[in-house]
């Protein structure tokens, strides 16, 4: 016999950023996922996600529950912050989950590669599995995939589009300059 599920209460809001539109989403846990545009726009998606990793849940506006994160991402992105607190909930497969702690350790203004990725998660074949897990990082920015470019330096894909990419560079590189001058 099949236990009937409990319903998981995922909390998010709507915040402006620099980059347009940002959705924020938090369980009971922490910080589950960030997402670039409006809660519209991501439903359908957003909806699939839930489902997959909470499996019956219920979204409920609430500003309160994620002040905190919005406020750090504001002042991130006004230059007065380079990294961020919290609990995150993180959901993804084990492979995933070592390339998205990966990422965390590449230091604010600074840059990797796939291939760093790849190397530093003890799969230096796995080039295209890291480019597939920075893909699917549910919480970028936080989590930051932004910082991800190609072996040869250039600029590679990103969830929120090329631009958004180039101007969080430029501004964590622009606030490394001035910190060094």
């Amino acid at each position: 016999m099949k236990l009937p599920q409990e319903t998981q209460m995922l909390s998010y809001t709507e915040m402006d950023s620099p980059i347009g539109p940002l959705v924020l989403v938090a369980s009971p846990q922490g910080l589950c996922k960030v997402e670039f545009g409006s809660y519209e726009t991501n439903r359908v998606q957003r909806e699939q996600w839930a489902s997959r990793w909470y499996g019956q849940y219920e979204f409920k506006e609430s500003a309160e529950q994620l002040a905190s994160i919005a406020q750090q991402l504001m002042k991130y992105f006004g230059g007065e912050r380079e990294d961020f607190e919290g609990e995150i909930d993180l959901h993804g497969t084990d492979f995933q989950k070592r390339v998205w702690q990966a990422l965390r350790t590449i230091p604010y203004g600074e840059t990797a590669s796939y291939k760093h990725i790849a190397e530093a998660i003890g799969s230096p074949k796995a080039v295209r599995a890291v480019g597939g897990a920075n893909n699917q990082n549910p919480i970028p920015v936080i989590i930051p995939c932004h910082r991800i470019i190609g072996a040869n330096g250039d600029l590679v894909g990103y969830g929120g589009g090329l631009p958004t990419k180039v101007h969080l560079l430029d501004l964590e590189q622009m606030r490394q300059r001035t910190r060094l001058t």
